[in-house]
């Protein structure tokens, strides 16, 4: 068997102290270049300006507000200047005379509502809208935050996947190496360098598999925000995780059903369908308009006693009322219409606070299983620190093989692993379970971020 390890010919194997002092080493070097990182607000205000749907959504809110000024219009006055020229020819034989002439007119009209329900329901609908856009644009601020952190810490467990799979690399690099000059002294066969070559060869390629996964996280974290190499800053230790507050999943659903913003918008929708029926049967009611008019016309004069043209100003101002009597049956089929709509905006509304009320609790208790296991991990890191120490005795001693000791390396990076990424998914969770109840906001990034390294 080739060996792929240069060692030392000494027939003495070393004490194995290697995998702790190396993953220590790995970890400070990650640590001192996070000097240069950036943290989880920085990041987030970089994909504020970035991030498409979060921009679409800004862009959907301010659209909303001028389409709210246009329903707006119609309960404001309306004006218009209109301007007319002609020119005729006119032949008769009984006046040979003036066979050509023109006239010009100039007016100007205006008029103001008085009373048309219609136009005053479209323009409850129209603040009413500026709600919902609100709430969508809240809705895509939260998820732009969730996404942000979870491209973040994606990036920071694909790091620590590296960093503890290269220590393992380095353990058991030095695990054949013994194993090796155990097998040319006597004291073992060559079962142990076999063994030990062969999970070798695995970490490589688990080595090359954590390569790629960290390359692309960041290639997702550096497109969410908008800028090349982004380098987070990670957690900062020893790691204390914020307690769940409130302890109680149904005050969170409480605040899921008031102010989640699928809720908000459900709500205003049903509001809106309330009104849209409103002005179906609007169209029953009469319209009262104020109006005025003022129109300067010159033209030739009529009278004989009277020659060339004659300039006729005409103010005129009243009121204007219109009744319908019959429209077809179209009315009450619209009628009909918007109440049918209005039972399915009250529907959508109800099923908007059962799907909020199921997600918060879901996401409640998911951190309350992430916070468990990371309790439940912390213990079996030391447990499985503790039996690697202990198998590397009984390998100096002769109680245990080599394959031993390679299973409890394997089982501690393995937990390390585990144990990191089940902090991240606690983070990440609590912002879930504020994103669930409608709570969450940009501040609540500071929290996080308070707990990363400076």
């Amino acid at each position: 068997m080739n060996a792929h390890i240069t060692t030392p010919s000494s027939a003495v194997a070393p004490r194995f102290t290697v995998s702790r002092v190396a993953l220590g080493a790995l970890l400070a070097l990650g640590c001192a270049s996070a000097a240069q990182a950036q943290n989880l607000v920085e990041l987030y205000e970089s994909a504020r300006g970035y991030d498409a749907g979060f921009l679409s959504a800004r862009s959907a809110y301010e659209a909303s507000l001028a389409k709210a000024e246009q329903a707006r219009a119609g309960l404001r006055p309306q004006a218009g200047l209109a301007a007319g020229a002609n020119w005729n020819n006119r032949d008769s034989s009984a006046n040979p005379l003036d066979s050509t002439y023109n006239s010009q007119n100039v007016t100007l009209s205006a008029s103001q509502p008085l009373y048309r329900p219609a136009n005053a329901a479209a323009d409850q609908q129209g603040q009413l809208s500026i709600d919902i856009a609100k709430a969508q644009l809240q809705s895509a601020e939260q998820d732009l935050i969730v996404r942000t952190t979870q491209a973040y810490f994606d990036v920071l467990a694909a790091q620590d996947t590296l960093t503890f799979v290269q220590a393992q690399k380095k353990a058991v690099s030095e695990q054949l190496a013994a194993a090796k000059r155990n097998f040319e002294v006597g004291t073992t066969t060559v079962t142990d360098s076999r063994e030990a070559q062969a999970r070798y060869d695995l970490v490589i390629a688990q080595e090359i598999a954590a390569e790629n996964d960290l390359r692309v996280k960041k290639l997702a974290l550096d497109q969410l925000v908008g800028k090349p190499d982004v380098s987070p800053k990670p957690l900062a230790a020893p790691v204390t995780l914020p307690a769940l507050s409130p302890a109680d999943p149904q005050a969170w659903v409480a605040q899921a059903e008031t102010g989640h913003p699928a809720v908000l918008q459900a709500g205003k929708a049903l509001e809106i369908a309330r009104l849209e029926t409103r002005k179906a049967e609007a169209g029953h009611k009469p319209t009262l308009d104020l109006v005025g008019q003022y129109q300067v016309a010159r033209a030739p004069s009529s009278s004989a006693a009277i020659p060339g043209y004659v300039r006729n100003n005409t103010a005129t101002v009243g009121v204007q009322f219109n009744l319908p009597l019959y429209a077809g049956g179209a009315i009450q089929n619209r009628v009909k219409e918007t109440l049918a709509l209005e039972d399915k905006a009250r529907t959508d509304l109800e099923g908007a606070k059962r799907g909020v009320s199921q997600a918060t609790r879901s996401a409640y208790f998911g951190v309350l299983s992430g916070q468990g296991q990371v309790k439940a991990l912390e213990a079996a890191e030391a447990s499985s620190q503790s039996a690697l120490d202990a198998n590397k005795l009984g390998y100096q001693v002769g109680v245990r093989i080599n394959i031993d000791v390679l299973n409890a390396q394997s089982q501690l990076f393995q937990t390390k692993r585990d144990l990191a990424v089940a902090r991240y998914n606690v983070l990440i969770g609590g912002l879930r379970l504020k994103q669930a109840s409608g709570q969450l906001k940009a501040e609540d990034l500071q929290g996080v971020n308070a707990l990363l390294a400076r």
